[in-house]
């Protein structure tokens, strides 16, 4: 069985999650990709266990990961079982519900009879008892938000998780499920937006409801799914995301994209950075986001970002020199 490195929590930057008592690692670990039923079971351990050895604690998931849908917690599960069993509470561990699940008019959206029996599931794919953290995954218009705030709160009192967010909801969504949300006694703890420097919407109103609401925050897809790294700079590499991915499409990757990610490169390298770290390093800057939810198909992916940490400020010029690239 894996022992963890002694040293994990040595260099790990850990902070507050809006007004709670949580604490959460600057980087956290993304199951969304290369932890399904088509990958290498061997290959996940290894992130996984990389991950806690850098003083990542924090594994977040969702229902329909895979694929196929649910295979990403399955192999969490096992890994829990073989590898973590010893240290199931020095872990956060989170899953979500919203996407499409499972056939038929209850496997998908916001209802209370969804969310409900989906965690339910969840918890028996990963061999848990509870989950740390549950979010409802994207906003359903079709039901009302007092139902799904209901849900989440029964969900919280019931111990199937110790606290709840949501994801994908806008500014205002936001502020309407924190208020139902308060008005039950059970707070949310966190918001998952998308956010990088390609895709900067929060900063139009959401970051401040989440700073007058305390609540914490976690971007997913810090690095424009591999866009903010130097990977396609030459061209799409064989077997590279934008291969074989739905989100990251080789029509994405055009010339003024490319154009932009060779100077933000440049920047990069001044500060002594790749342009993953400092992508990394920019999504915390301010101290606005809680974490930064990180995705890995090896573990030296993880290596690389984590080593963000030795340099996390920015100067003036830095900053104007990263807008003016971009524009």
């Amino acid at each position: 069985m894996y022992i963890a490195d002694e040293k994990r929590y040595d260099s790990m930057k850990y902070n507050r999650c809006g007004n709670t008592g949580l604490l959460l690692p600057a980087f956290s670990l993304g199951l969304w990709h290369n932890f399904g039923s088509r990958d290498n079971y061997d290959n996940m351990v290894d992130m996984l266990t990389t991950a806690f050895d850098l003083g990542i604690t924090h594994f977040d998931l969702a229902n329909n990961y895979g694929p196929y849908p649910g295979s990403a917690e399955e192999n969490f599960g096992k890994v829990l079982r073989n590898e973590f069993a010893p240290y199931r509470d020095e872990l956060i561990i989170s899953t979500k519900a919203g996407y499409g699940m499972w056939p038929g008019p209850y496997g998908d959206h916001g209802s209370r009879k969804y969310l409900i029996a989906s965690l339910d599931q969840s918890l028996r794919r990963m061999g848990l008892d509870y989950v740390d953290i549950f979010y409802h995954h994207r906003p359903d218009p079709d039901t009302p938000m007092e139902e799904t705030a209901r849900a989440l709160d029964q969900i919280v009192r019931s111990g199937k998780a110790l606290y709840v967010g949501v994801s994908n909801y806008n500014a205002e969504q936001t502020k309407k499920m924190a208020e139902i949300m308060k008005s039950l006694g059970t707070p949310l703890l966190i918001h998952q937006p998308r956010y990088n420097m390609f895709e900067r919407w929060i900063e139009n109103g959401l970051q401040d409801v989440l700073a007058e609401e305390g609540i914490g925050s976690i971007s997913f897809c810090p690095l424009a799914q591999g866009l903010l790294t130097n990977k396609y700079i030459h061209g799409i590499p064989e077997g590279s995301r934008a291969t074989k991915s739905v989100f990251l499409t080789p029509d994405r990757i055009k010339d003024d994209v490319i154009a932009k990610v060779v100077k933000l490169n440049e920047i990069a390298e001044n500060r002594g950075q790749s342009l993953a770290q400092m992508a990394c390093a920019w999504n915390l800057r301010g101290g606005r986001l809680t974490s930064v939810l990180l995705g890995a198909s090896k573990a030296s992916q993880l290596v690389e970002n984590v080593g963000s940490l030795k340099n996390l400020d920015f100067t003036a010029d830095e900053l104007n020199a990263i807008e003016a690239a971009l524009k």
